[in-house]
């Protein structure tokens, strides 16, 4: 069982920048891959960026490839989203999560865990 709290998130302006952390409860989170997704409002859940436990190899969508950083500190327990260049349409509530396996993919589908959502708001 894994537990996630995210912290991090808020208002900023365009062009600004954020940082989310995802902290994970447990001894086993260096071995979970680890992912962030949003919803923007009105829309569908989507993908935004993963990293994998084996050799915290990096996935992004293509729509925050070039802006956001995942990364994650096994130390810590904890996974980080580094957010630059922020545009409005990245306004949604953001969420972490954790699943088992390492594959890459991009299907919320395949987490079992999630953190509880964080606004992130992208003012113009």
């Amino acid at each position: 069982q894994v537990q996630l709290v995210e912290s991090g998130g808020g208002l900023v302006q365009a062009g600004g920048s954020l940082r989310r952390s995802c902290a994970a409860s447990g001894r086993r989170f260096s071995s979970y891959a680890m992912g962030w997704f949003r919803q923007p409002p009105g829309k569908e859940r989507e993908f935004v960026a993963s990293i994998t436990w084996s050799d915290s190899s990096t996935y992004y969508a293509s729509s925050v490839k070039g802006r956001f950083t995942v990364s994650r500190d096994n130390a810590k327990n904890t996974m980080y989203l580094q957010m630059s260049s922020l545009k409005p349409e990245d306004t949604a509530v953001y969420y972490c999560a954790a699943r088992t396996g390492d594959h890459p993919t991009d299907s919320g589908a395949a987490y079992s865990y999630w953190g509880q959502g964080t606004q992130v708001t992208v003012s113009s």
